[in-house]
């Protein structure tokens, strides 16, 4: 059932992906490009965005830090006044670094917090009157499966990708009937510079493109959460629903 506008024609769609320099946002952002879109991308590596802007004539480079509110103001009036609209946003900045309570860090947690959640909610603030006033637009939120329940080493990260999923409910809710579409992208494991870090095997690891092209397919159905690959996120959307005694359990055995 589609909860969205399905988006199956990107020709001279005008998409902003924040997030852009590298990993799940450089792979969406070129497929977008492929496909006719509009696209500007957005992230703090200056040089990485150039160098895709040199390959892809109908892009747009936008640098900025997230945190910055005054930057994403004038990147949406630069989006605006070269192309006249925004159709979609796609916010994809993250920070994670593996972290456990017995260690807890204070510093990494506030950070994790105010790339991930802060920085979208800033991005909320730049984007939402503008669409609700139009009546149109797309809002896509790139979440993470580490949004389900907790799992270890994901002190930091975790919470701030769970806040990220409700808050993407509330925002389906109070925008349906506005004319502005909600998506939610949770990916399992993805080759990136992020889970580069990480010293565990992972599961169903994918590339960046797969990444991108699953979410386009998710596009494409008007779905709320896009998850992939499935063999690996429907397991775990299925531990979500045991006891808690039994998740734990399991979870310790698998990841700990």
């Amino acid at each position: 059932m589609a909860l969205n506008p399905p988006i199956v024609d990107w020709s001279d769609k005008v998409v902003w992906v924040l997030g852009a320099s590298s990993g799940i946002g450089l792979a969406t952002a070129q497929a977008l490009c492929e496909r006719g879109a509009r696209v500007a991308v957005s992230a703090r590596n200056a040089q990485s965005l150039e160098a895709f802007v040199q390959s892809n004539p109908k892009s747009l480079a936008l640098p900025l830090d997230v945190d910055d509110l005054g930057a994403l103001r004038r990147a949406v009036g630069q989006i605006e006044s070269t192309w006249g609209r925004l159709d979609l946003v796609m916010f994809c900045p993250a920070h994670y670094r593996a972290n456990r309570a017995t260690r807890y860090d204070l510093s990494d947690m506030l950070l994790h917090q105010q790339v991930n959640y802060v920085g979208m909610l800033k991005m909320l603030e730049v984007v939402l009157g503008p669409m609700v006033a139009a009546g149109r637009g797309h809002i896509s939120l790139v979440g993470s499966v580490a949004a389900y329940r907790g799992l270890p080493k994901s002190l930091a990260y975790g919470p701030t990708k769970a806040a990220m999923s409700n808050l993407a409910d509330c925002l389906y809710l109070d925008l349906h009937d506005s004319g502005v579409a909600v998506s939610l992208i949770n990916p399992g494991f993805v080759q990136t510079p992020l889970t580069a870090q990480n010293k565990f095997r992972m599961p169903a690891l994918i590339t960046p493109a797969q990444a991108a092209q699953a979410i386009l397919k998710g596009w494409a159905k008007g779905h709320f959460e896009i998850h992939f690959p499935k063999r690996f996120t429907l397991w775990l959307r299925l531990l979500r629903m045991l006891p808690d005694s039994w998740y734990f359990w399991l979870i310790r055995r698998m990841l700990t």
